[in-house]
């Protein structure tokens, strides 16, 4: 009975078998054996912890809530009418288009399986995923597709994107599978892949006329990597925040939400982000990033993007810009990244030709000669233009015989009133003014800019900006085809040989060959010198040192920050590989 109440006899433990082993010895050994015991058990353990930690994994984990400050007031959160930075910043985390550009900077398929581009240049035939749905859990088809490039193309819409989309005929072929048709060849048309896509069930019970007034535009249904959850507005209706959750059903996406912050102007955005109410913007005006270092809270993340800013010489209004030596020595005398530090604050890189650096393999510079790299600017303009045959008079100005007439060297530039124009313009006359020249400054408000001087040629020298895609395309500003308006050579340049090698370039079927079209167009233009390519400014991001974000390279606009959001992350997991899940990336 006694031995049915004890149960069986349990085997003892290796462990067990070891304390009594050491138990039993005599007392003097038993202290040596239970340090030697404690201590062997003791460093197993720490080698087990060191192995252990050794071969865990950091993964992204799921959670965590940005919240983003932006300057304006939503209208359009609508692909085909967005606009404004505001609304192309929400329709980036709303929408998703054909394709997008990844980490590395390339365009790959989003919401396209694959794209496939025929062998004369004019077709691309598109299959799409079957798995993408819209966030009302419509799914995402060709007829969508069809949809969304027929509403950009519709001329009563009037669609900032039309130009893009202007012959072009969309054929479906079923319910995934489409082909974009352009009637000539053009490279860089693939870059408008990244549209994002409308649902036609939604949009289309809209006539045309209705569109731009639909409260659809500030309530988007979209396929993108967040859906709209709540809306928050003023008294006045206007729309204070939006709060977006995460939408995981075309993509993984590791933010649990976004808080977009709206504010009407700089002061209430920069007293947002000093009171830390918000944790990420890319609106900080300048003299508030130039403060800014990375620390333990922020981290700032600069990048150039393909916008030239340059001083554009109409040779047709004066005969002293048409001699090459001038234009050249003017864009020799300025330094660039004296420029860059005084007008932008250091948020800018120098360049000497017509393309954004970064953009393609491109590099060449037609206005320094090799002898010339030890001199100062001003040193190695002055004798540009003495051995151009300029002297200087007894007054100190530069002078030469022109057509029969002595011609004092004195120029006009006009410019936007914008604050990085003024500066702008004031670092270049100094310069010019100490170079000898005579130089006289005009400002406009930017649409009298437009309408008084660029659409009408009517300048001698125009500091201005041309906003540039990612392709870098320079046909429509440097061909010779584009001189009058509404053209953008507004310089007005004509040569033959490198209208040739603009056409090349825009149809050219390998990026080698693109590039080496553009690198002989830029060579011949460095040596003529029909502009003076000052700097490309940067983007300035500033986030929350918590907020793990994607590569953002080569990107077009603000907004394509957010075009691989989905990897973007605030909390992280260490974890065995094999526990690892197939949504988490690691880093």
């Amino acid at each position: 009975m006694s031995s049915f109440l004890r149960g069986p006899k349990r085997p003892r433990g290796v462990v067990h078998t070891l304390v009594a082993l050491i138990e039993s010895k005599p007392a003097s050994d038993r202290v040596v054996l239970r340090v030697l015991f404690f201590s062997i058990i003791g460093g197993l353990l720490t080698a087990g912890i060191m192995y252990s930690s050794s071969h865990l994994i950091t993964t992204a984990a799921k959670g965590g809530n940005l919240v983003e400050g932006i300057i304006g007031t939503p209208r359009f959160v609508n692909p085909a009418l967005a606009v404004t930075r505001a609304d192309q910043d929400m329709t980036a985390l709303v929408y998703s288009g054909l394709m997008k550009i990844n980490p590395e900077g390339s365009l790959v398929p989003d919401v396209a399986e694959s794209v496939t581009v025929s062998d004369d240049g004019k077709t691309y035939n598109i299959i799409l995923r079957t798995d993408i749905r819209f966030h009302d859990n419509t799914p995402l088809t060709a007829k969508d597709v069809a949809f969304t490039i027929g509403l950009v193309q519709n001329s009563d819409l009037k669609s900032p994107q039309r130009g893009n989309w202007s012959e072009v005929t969309i054929e479906e072929i079923n319910e995934y599978e489409l082909n974009i048709v352009l009637k000539e060849a053009y490279t860089p048309f693939i870059e408008n892949f990244t549209l994002g896509i409308l649902p036609r069930h939604i949009w289309s019970e809209l006539p045309i006329e209705q569109v731009p007034f639909s409260l659809k535009n500030t309530e988007p249904i979209g396929s993108g990597p967040f859906y709209v959850n709540k809306i928050s507005r003023d008294e006045a209706g206007l729309i204070k925040s939006y709060n977006l959750k995460q939408f995981t059903s075309n993509a993984p996406v590791t933010l649990a939400g976004i808080d977009i912050k709206f504010y009407q102007n700089e002061d209430d955005l920069v007293s947002a982000f000093t009171q830390k109410q918000i944790n990420a913007t890319a609106y900080l005006p300048t003299d508030i990033t130039q403060t800014l270092t990375d620390t333990q809270s922020y981290r700032i993340i600069k990048e150039p993007l393909p916008r030239i800013f340059a001083v554009f010489f109409n040779q047709n209004r004066t005969p002293v810009l048409r001699d090459t030596t001038v234009r050249l020595a003017l864009g020799t005398a300025i330094d660039r990244p004296q420029l860059i530090e005084t007008a932008l604050r250091g948020f800018g890189v120098p360049i000497t030709t017509p393309v954004p650096t970064g953009s393609t393999e491109v590099n060449s510079n037609g206005q320094m000669s090799a002898e010339d790299t030890g001199a100062t600017p001003l040193e190695r303009a002055k004798t540009i233009l003495t051995k151009g045959g300029w002297v200087k008079n007894n007054t100190g100005a530069w002078e030469k015989r022109i057509d029969g007439d002595v011609r004092t060297l004195s120029i006009t530039l006009k410019t936007s009133n914008t604050q990085a124009f003024v500066e702008t313009a004031e670092v270049i006359s100094r310069a010019w003014r100490e170079l000898g020249v005579n130089v006289q400054i005009e400002q406009f408000e930017q649409s009298d800019l437009l309408q008084a001087a660029i659409r009408p040629r009517d300048f001698e020298a125009l500091l201005f900006g041309l906003d540039m895609n990612r392709a870098v395309d320079l046909y429509p500003f440097w061909h010779s085809s584009q001189r009058e308006d509404p053209g953008l050579n507004i310089a007005q340049y004509a040569n033959i040989e490198v209208d040739k090698l603009l056409d090349k370039a825009r149809t050219a079927t390998s990026t080698e060959q693109k590039d080496a079209a553009l690198l002989a167009a830029t060579n011949i233009m460095g040596r003529e010198a029909p502009a003076l390519f000052l700097y490309v400014p940067n983007f300035v991001y500033v986030i929350d040192t918590r907020v793990k974000t994607a590569d953002m390279i080569k990107l077009s606009k603000p907004s394509e920050r957010f075009m691989n959001i989905g990897a973007w992350h605030m909390n992280t997991d260490r974890l065995w590989p094999i526990f690892k899940e197939s949504n988490q990336s690691t880093f």
